[in-house]
């Protein structure tokens, strides 16, 4: 990180297939923070498989792009043990649990079975749905949140409408240089 941060003052940004994604860093926080549009999810009649996959019934139920089940308190998230042979029959790409948390604004798990990975360990593109969802329920515009998955994460929310921040702290995995020729 020390590296990245004698890059300069402005954001990182990568392109990707879904456009420009842009990391912005908070040295005070010693955060980053990621730049995605917002998802914000409206209400669906539960299916039967979800209730039957999650082996219990979450307080309302709203999509997305991902379905989006809302419970009560954070042991209920932290206790779920999914079905996913009766989960993968939903037409989504995931399935977002989340509740109050007890020392956060929010919690979170998500099951990502469409793409392969039962349970996702700490999640951004999930956050663009529970952010918008959590700052109208509660009133903030900033939150912090937790993915109780095995391994989880801490993750710093920003709802500014149309886009959300998602910040957390990072450890450099890797680095290299790239030698480009004909440039």
């Amino acid at each position: 990180l020390h590296e990245l941060r004698k890059a300069g003052d402005g954001p990182l940004i990568f392109h990707s297939r879904s456009g420009e994604l842009r990391v912005d860093r908070d040295d005070k926080n010693n955060l980053f923070f990621l730049d995605f549009p917002s998802r914000p999810a409206k209400a669906m009649d539960c299916p039967e498989v979800l209730l039957q996959g999650l082996g219990t019934t979450p307080r309302a139920v709203l999509a997305s792009r991902d379905i989006l089940a809302v419970f009560d308190n954070e042991e209920q998230i932290r206790a779920l043990e999914p079905d996913f042979s009766l989960l993968r029959q939903l037409d989504c790409l995931g399935i977002i649990v989340t509740a109050p948390g007890t020392d956060v604004d929010f919690v979170s798990r998500f099951f990502f079975f469409s793409v392969g990975i039962d349970e996702d360990p700490v999640t951004g593109s999930a956050h663009c749905t529970l952010i918008p969802y959590w700052a109208g329920r509660i009133g903030k515009k900033e939150l912090k949140a937790r993915q109780v998955s095995r391994r989880g994460g801490e993750l710093y929310c920003i709802d500014s409408g149309e886009r959300v921040n998602i910040g957390g702290q990072a450890v450099l995995y890797q680095s290299g240089t790239l030698h480009l020729e004909g440039f």
